[in-house]
């Protein structure tokens, strides 16, 4: 074997015991009291010759001379602190050439983003302020109108109350004062009064009086409004079903947010006078009768569903329309079948054209306004926008024919 496998031999070290040569300085082996001129690569230390030798504890060990190891060692060293001088010089051209270029680059793109910022705010204020300034306009012409025409009405039944009382003063007159034959000569005369009056009709409810509010609809003020309203609430509302409610074709989850859909009955729910018995509904625990609520609703895994909101009044029981959400008086949803997506209100369904099937659905309902708002909440579109005389309270409400949906907290 080599000297490098099998430990120093008669031609390449001294026999175990011995050593040639003058003394060499340094440490001695503890156990023989030679000197360390050899290193143990498996022990990984330096040992003597005796240690090396064909007896010795490192016997069968991969054997080196001391000098070649620590040859190697410094050849190692030279190339670590070449590497390190490298290193040195490219931390040192990047802190001269590199970091002023970055900072000046960082600099000059922070003063853009500013720009953009304060151009883009400044588009989207720009944009609002001029539809504040059409929609105050649009309002104080609809003000003015409804005023004028209130006015025109107040002139026209003025001319009428003194056209009739003229009338009645005249036919009180001829009653009170001729006799029958003047009386009997009058008659063409008071066929014409009485004809006259009575082409003065009785005043009609007309919507040309009322303040129509309508022109306040705005779809730039709508999508605003609901991006502001999406940013500046702290919190969704903690919705939640109430369990009574839930329909026996329907699963509900621990936490009462998630409802999932099963085909054939569950025996779990006893049946009481708050639940639905037929078709796949739910409503909410919490009602409101005032302000703004908003909540969001998981919908990415169904494709048959609806959200909205009902009244306290919807019918629980039964197979017909009374209790389907969206056929009746009762309820407001927007729902999806298929492909197909729509908003309906009492037997009335408005088809809505989607470009794409939103994963979450957005519910804002402002009873001050009297408006309910469905939104996607990842881009904030507003699919679609409903106005109505909401009677109070009102639940949000769920159907859902195919897999889960469920309520985001």
């Amino acid at each position: 074997m080599s000297a490098e496998s099998s430990g120093p031999g008669p031609e390449t070290g001294p026999e175990p015991g011995s050593e040639t040569g003058s003394p060499q300085p340094g440490p001695l082996c503890p156990e023989h009291g030679q000197a360390l001129s050899w290193f143990c690569c498996s022990e990984r230390r330096p040992v003597c010759a005796a240690c090396a030798g064909l007896d010795g504890r490192c016997q069968g060990h991969r054997i080196r001379r001391a000098e070649e190891r620590a040859e190697e060692l410094r050849n190692k060293i030279v190339d670590q602190c070449e590497r390190l001088q490298l290193q040195s010089a490219t931390i040192t051209k990047y802190v001269a050439d590199v970091l002023p270029g970055k900072n000046q680059r960082a600099v000059s793109r922070a003063s853009a983003a500013r720009e953009l910022v304060i151009q883009r705010l400044g588009l989207v204020r720009s944009l609002c302020e001029s539809e504040e300034q059409r929609l105050l306009e649009q309002v104080h012409g609809e003000e003015e109108r409804a005023h004028q025409s209130i006015l025109t009405q107040r002139v026209h039944w003025a001319e009428a109350l003194q056209k009739l009382d003229t009338i009645r003063t005249s036919l009180v007159d001829m009653l009170t004062h001729l006799d029958d034959l003047q009386l009997i000569q009058k008659e063409q005369e008071i066929f014409e009064r009485t004809e006259e009056a009575e082409g003065i009709l009785d005043p009609q409810e007309s919507e040309k009086l009322n303040f129509n509010e309508k022109c306040t609809r705005s779809p730039l003020l709508s999508q605003l409004w609901a991006t502001a309203v999406l940013w500046s609430l702290s919190g969704m509302e903690d919705v939640r079903i109430d369990e009574r409610t839930v329909s026996p074709f329907l699963q509900l989850s621990e936490d009462r947010r998630t409802l999932t859909f099963h085909a054939k009955k569950s025996k779990a729910w006893a049946d009481g006078p708050e639940r639905f018995d037929h078709w796949p509904n739910a409503l909410a625990t919490t009602s409101f009768q005032a302000g703004l609520h908003a909540w969001v609703v998981n919908v990415q895994n169904s494709g048959a569903y609806k959200v909205g909101v009902a009244s306290g009044q919807l019918p629980r029981k039964g197979s017909g329309s009374d209790s389907r959400l969206g056929y009746n008086a009762f309820s407001w949803v927007f729902s999806r079948y298929d492909q197909e997506f729509r908003f309906s209100h009492d037997g009335q369904h408005e088809p809505l054209d989607l470009l794409r099937c939103p994963s979450q659905l957005g519910v804002l309902l402002d009873l001050q306004a009297q408006e309910l708002l469905f939104y996607e909440p990842a881009s904030g579109t507003v699919l679609h926008t409903h106005h109505a005389s909401f009677p109070g309270p009102l639940f949000p409400v769920f159907a859902v024919a195919d897999q889960t949906i469920s309520i985001i907290h």
